[in-house]
């Protein structure tokens, strides 16, 4: 008798193991194939509405466009509403002729700019050429490479405090930070320092955003330098039309590779107000 209980008593903990594992199973089963169809959903499958704001200096700004409508920013702008993983992209332009990072930061601490910040999805940032172009201007008769080493440690602090600022107002925006070009290399080839200075630069930059969770760098030096064609306007320094519609390329392909990933899914609900969606 006893021994046909415990043969009982086998078999039952034999079966309810087995349900067990098979309930374990099913259950982890159904959510590798949620998972699985989470991760397979492509970017254009709720296309999203995404905020910008364009801030720093005269290529934010636009100096050389023949159109007057903002450098880079319009460029950039169409080719994301024709993007399938974009609905609506809105762009908030910033950019003042001449600002140096000191400025970029005052700039940032202004109202009008962080009510847009607070609710950007990204923010670009071009800075940093007039910074390297004020050294220049004050040691002009006695140009050394001390000069520029000094004003890089400056540029530095304020860059990390310009990354500061974005990230107190809104911890969860991107920030994509457009590289440095040398507008000098194509007359003055033979003066290998300057690019050299601008590398240098660039460098501390992407040094710097290495630190900063959600921020990017976007490298426009070689747009520039690997090119035959004439890049710049008539003031030999700012890009033309066609020199900031390959940055706005250059930066579309990082947001569209990169940053879009990143950015939750928004669609616009009835009313006001805007309804988030996760991926």
């Amino acid at each position: 008798m006893i021994k046909k209980f415990t043969f009982i008593f086998l078999i039952m903990l034999l079966l309810a193991s087995c349900s067990s594992s098979n309930n374990s199973e099913i259950i982890h089963s159904e959510k590798k194939s949620k998972l699985a169809l989470k991760e397979d959903i492509p970017l254009d499958f709720f296309p999203r509405n995404i905020t910008v704001a364009a801030v720093g200096d005269s290529l934010t700004q636009g100096v050389g466009d023949s159109t007057e409508r903002g450098g880079y920013v319009p460029y950039l702008e169409m080719s994301l509403e024709k993007d399938k993983s974009v609905q609506d992209a809105v762009f908030y332009n910033f950019g003042v002729r001449g600002n140096r990072s000191d400025q970029l930061l005052k700039k940032l601490g202004t109202e009008e700019v962080k009510d847009v910040v607070k609710s950007a999805d990204a923010v670009i940032i071009t800075i940093g050429g007039n910074d390297v172009m004020k050294v220049v201007r004050e040691n002009f008769s006695n140009l050394k490479l001390r000069a520029f080493t000094k004003e890089k440690k400056n540029y530095e602090q304020n860059l990390i405090d310009v990354l500061d600022a974005i990230k107190e107002v809104n911890p969860n925006s991107k920030i994509v930070l457009i590289g440095l070009y040398n507008p000098f290399l194509k007359w003055f080839s033979e003066i290998t320092e300057i690019n050299e200075i601008l590398e240098d630069w660039n460098g501390t930059s992407q040094a710097i955003l290495k630190d900063y969770p959600g921020t990017y760098f976007v490298e426009i030096d070689d747009i520039f330098e690997n090119t035959d064609d004439n890049l710049l306007y008539t003031d030999y320094f700012h890009p033309n039309d066609k020199g900031y519609e390959l940055i706005a390329g250059r930066v579309h392909q990082i947001l569209t590779e990169e940053v879009l990933k990143e950015i939750p899914y928004k669609r616009k609900a009835e009313g006001n107000g805007e309804k988030m969606i996760e991926r």
